[in-house]
């Protein structure tokens, strides 16, 4: 048999009997620049352009150790908020309530927990 060649950027795996070529798990896969309110997917970076106006965030619901990245673009969010917000009875740092980023140039990960503390911010 042998092994048949992966294609570029791949990674050799094996389960203990066969080896394959696989895509690489992780990182983050950063999106196009978001000016409207979105829906965020885990695993996707955002970068987030408040500068017609304010923009919300809606979060997927979560499964432990997933991650969602988010950067203020054009250092807008103290003038235009960026509104993070849970979806339905998940939770962000602990509350129902949604999270307003007001900080110019902020930038940070979600990284989701449990029901009871939901999103976590990985740096404060």
């Amino acid at each position: 048999g042998g092994i048949s060649m992966g294609t570029n950027g791949q990674v050799l795996t094996t389960n203990g009997t066969t080896a394959s070529f696989g895509d690489v798990a992780g990182g983050t896969d950063w999106q196009a620049v978001k000016t409207s309110t979105f829906t965020a997917v885990a695993g996707e970076g955002y970068f987030v352009n408040t500068t017609s106006g304010v923009i919300t965030m809606n979060l997927p619901a979560g499964t432990l150790g997933q991650e969602i990245a988010f950067v203020d673009y054009a250092g807008t969010f103290d003038s235009n908020t960026f509104t993070i917000s849970a979806n339905g009875s998940e939770k962000i740092l602990g509350s129902t309530a949604d999270l307003t980023v007001s900080v110019e140039r902020a930038a940070n990960t979600l990284v989701y927990t449990d029901g009871t503390q939901g999103w976590l911010l990985k740096t404060k």
